[in-house]
């Protein structure tokens, strides 16, 4: 009898992510997690002070948070429709075409990746400071940053609900100290008048404004994640819709809460200053004013674990970005290997950790400051990207959703899921990513003309182009995959059994 050709064989086909795993709250603790609050309220708040000389910070993350809800309305319609893993990439597949979905892939592999690598090289340093701060090791940087790349390795190869227990653990505790830090701040006002100037929507409207709201989207980065879970979710809709909305809503209520209660403990008029000469230390300063010195000691232990929460949260969704396109043929199908036991995605697990050790290993041989040129960088380039991709996925669901319209399928959806709100979407994320854009050297701390603020831009442009090169190819050489991008495991299915080339029958 003949044997059915490896590519072909079941066991390929089974190269799937364990269903029924994940639960609202399980994905709600990775969101967050992936958001750091800690993180961001100590260090993204006072930077968007500090760079824009805004004062309306606080408002500003509920603009963006309101601009993101809009997103999500028609992100989370069309996820219902599109059961896969693929997120981003189908959805921009559908939408816009093949070619238009080839290049989201490559897009979202640089932003993912830039985001988990920044934060592994702003762990090494504020772990290894801090270790040798309270004499408890000296060691280099990067060692404890080779420490913190295996760990997450070892979780991403593990079962899913692992992570999702550590990074729920140590998100209550993130949490609790931010609250206790916030509530302490806001209860010492400068002058012992509790001011609301910077809540006043108006501060956003002036020069800064727009570079002001740039800043603020990054630290909603990981919201948009969700759906790459979706075959890992159980009841996939009702939990993919809940944990995206949730987590939007406790991030917006903690980032606007906690920012605000730093303008109230220095005054309206002094925070700008204040967040310039101190920089990320000044809520922890602040704490240290009006509660003691023990708690900002919890509160610095705490900000390393919640970046290396963020590392392992961003290194799941980079890891199934390679997967999905993996699994379809699209990139190497190694990518869309998983592990035996735990059905993780050991392919691009093993990627990931791959090109982060090539990265510590590049920053620590050149020398260069991991903090300032990894770090700060590599997460605004990453949430700048993941802000593209979101922008692009607005104008993808308005052309799906015509699209179905003109061949006269059902639309359940109403017009306010499927139209209005993409439009106004796209609107506000399209002028939201032109002003990131126009301030690179800005968000970068860089001088106008700086070779960073130049080059990481065009590192998406190569990367799209990169892309679209890909999906020409494929067209022409691959067909069987080119037809299926974006289709998720049926596709996947269907691309092997296409490529399979049949044996003689051997006697």
């Amino acid at each position: 009898m003949s044997r059915p050709p490896a590519a072909a064989r079941p066991s390929m086909v089974l190269q799937t992510l364990a269903a029924n795993r994940l639960g609202p709250w399980a994905l709600i603790f990775g969101v967050l997690a992936a958001a750091a609050p800690l993180t961001v309220a100590g260090s993204g708040a006072t930077t968007g002070w500090a760079v824009t000389g805004v004062a309306g910070i606080p408002i500003g993350y509920v603009a963006d948070a309101i601009a993101l809800a809009l997103f999500f309305v028609g992100f989370v319609a069309m996820a219902q429709r599109i059961p896969n893993a693929g997120a981003f990439y189908s959805y921009i597949t559908h939408g816009l075409g093949r070619p238009a979905g080839v290049a989201a892939v490559f897009l979202a592999i640089v932003a993912y990746n830039a985001m988990q690598i920044g934060l592994i090289a702003g762990f090494g340093p504020i772990a290894a400071s801090f270790l040798a701060e309270h004499d408890i090791l000296d060691v280099p940087w990067w060692a404890i940053a080779y420490l913190g790349i295996m760990i997450v390795a070892w979780f991403g190869a593990s079962s899913i609900e692992l992570s999702g227990k550590v990074l729920g653990t140590l998100l209550i505790a993130e949490i609790a100290i931010v609250i206790v830090i916030a509530v302490a701040l806001v209860t010492h006002p400068a002058g012992g008048t509790v001011s609301w100037n910077t809540l006043d929507p108006t501060t956003l409207f002036g020069v800064g404004g727009g570079t002001a709201m740039a800043i603020g989207i990054a630290g909603y980065v990981g919201v948009e994640s969700v759906p790459v879970f979706r075959e890992e979710a159980k009841n996939p809709a009702r939990t993919i819709t809940l944990a995206i909305f949730t987590a939007l809503g406790i991030i917006a209520v903690l980032y606007s809460f906690v920012s605000w209660s730093a303008s109230v403990a220095t005054g309206p008029e002094n925070i700008i200053d204040r967040a310039r000469a101190e920089g990320p230390n000044l809520l922890f300063n602040l704490a240290d004013d009006h509660i003691g010195s023990a708690l900002p000691v919890i509160g610095n232990i705490l900000m390393i674990t919640s970046l290396f929460a963020a590392m392992l949260a961003f290194h799941h969704g980079a890891a199934r970005y390679f997967y999905s396109p993996g699994r379809e043929g699209v990139l190497p199908r190694f990518l869309g290997t998983t592990a035996p036991r735990s059905k993780a995605p050991l392919g691009g697990s093993l990627l990931q950790t791959g090109l982060a050790l090539l990265l510590v290993t590049t920053y620590a041989i050149t020398g260069w400051d991991p903090l300032t040129k990894g770090f700060y960088w590599l997460t605004v380039v990453g949430g700048v990207g993941v802000l593209l991709l979101m922008t692009i996925t607005s104008l993808a669901v308005i052309v799906y959703y015509t699209k179905l319209r003109r061949t006269g399928e059902p639309i359940h959806e109403s017009s306010w899921r499927t139209t209005i709100t993409p439009v106004i979407a796209f609107v506000g994320l399209a002028w939201i990513t032109y002003e990131t854009f126009r301030s690179f050297d800005t968000l970068l701390g860089v001088e106008q003309g700086h070779p960073a603020s130049l080059l990481f831009p065009l590192l998406y442009v190569a990367a799209a182009v990169a892309g679209l090169l890909h999906a020409v190819y494929l067209a022409g050489a691959r067909p069987q995959v080119y037809r299926v991008i974006g289709r998720g495991a049926e596709a996947a299915v269907a691309a092997l059994t296409s490529e399979a080339t049949p044996t003689k029958t051997r006697r």
